[in-house]
């Protein structure tokens, strides 16, 4: 299975929702992309998830604002049609511009920031009390780190030794408003997360190499954390590191030159 090519099939999928629907936030989806598809494609059991067993394991999008990237996941493992993607945030849609319940594979609603890791959270500890093998995945923002309830939530973790909590940060280095050292500096970020208890992997995260092996490693009583270093806009430099496409909406020439550029990179590596 080659999981760059389906990588940059999924952002092709974004890019086309994006433009034809003048709505989502395509930096970060672009970015996470590779995160969601070693997730989706090698790392769970999605039968499971599919099958809403008891004992699956769970992934939570914390930053939602980046749903058009899991729903184009969701859509290509099965968990509803693809052509319900034509529909997105059109009125009386299910894929709304951040996740809400009533999709399959969508545990909670999320968007608003800091909110997804406290879910997670709980769920860990209702797993881990019933001896439940499942594991729990949630994907935060770097500039979500800025948020209380993000180390409020890591302390309770840490606390309960949820080793079935997986934390993910997608570590672009930009948010809306610009660089996240300069709107709210967070490095040393593993040493932060180290401090509060946590488990610390950091890798590129757009080398499946890296990234997967990230993802399944892990440390009894301990929850982990996967510092993946990302870049917003991956895949074409019309939008790569720019803090103007976290929320931008490509014009047709964009457009043209981002597709460009996404199909030739989906073929240069399959």
């Amino acid at each position: 299975m080659d999981l760059k090519k389906i990588a940059f099939d999924r952002r092709l999928d974004v890019l086309e929702m994006v433009y034809s629907k003048k709505s989502g936030h395509i930096g970060g989806s672009m970015s996470c992309m590779d995160i969601l598809t070693s997730l989706y494609y090698s790392v769970m059991d999605i039968q499971k998830i599919k099958d809403h067993d008891e004992d699956r394991d769970r992934f939570i999008l914390s930053k939602g604002h980046c749903s058009e990237a899991l729903y184009t996941v969701l859509a290509d493992c099965g968990f509803f049609d693809k052509a319900e993607l034509e529909t997105y945030t059109r009125f009386g849609t299910k894929l709304a511009e951040h996740p809400t319940k009533g999709i399959n594979g969508i545990e909670i609603a999320t968007g608003a920031l800091g909110h997804g890791l406290s879910a997670a959270v709980g769920m860990a500890i209702s797993l881990k009390n019933r001896g439940s093998a499942a594991h729990v995945y949630v994907l935060m923002g770097d500039g979500e780190q800025a948020e209380g309830s993000v180390w409020e939530a890591t302390m309770a973790a840490a606390k309960f030794g949820l080793d079935n909590l997986t934390m993910i940060i997608d570590r672009n280095r930009l948010q809306i408003s610009g660089g996240t050292e300069d709107v709210m500096p967070l490095d040393n970020l593993a040493e932060k997360y180290g401090a509060f208890g946590c488990h610390v992997v950091t890798c590129n995260g757009h080398d499946y190499g890296e990234l997967i092996p990230a993802l399944k490693e892990g440390k009894s009583k301990q929850p982990t954390v996967v510092i993946a270093d990302t870049i917003k806009g991956y895949g074409s430099s019309v939008m790569e590191n720019k803090a103007d496409w976290h929320h931008n909406i490509p014009t047709a020439e964009e457009y043209e030159q981002i597709k460009a550029d996404l199909t030739k990179k989906g073929m240069e590596v399959s």
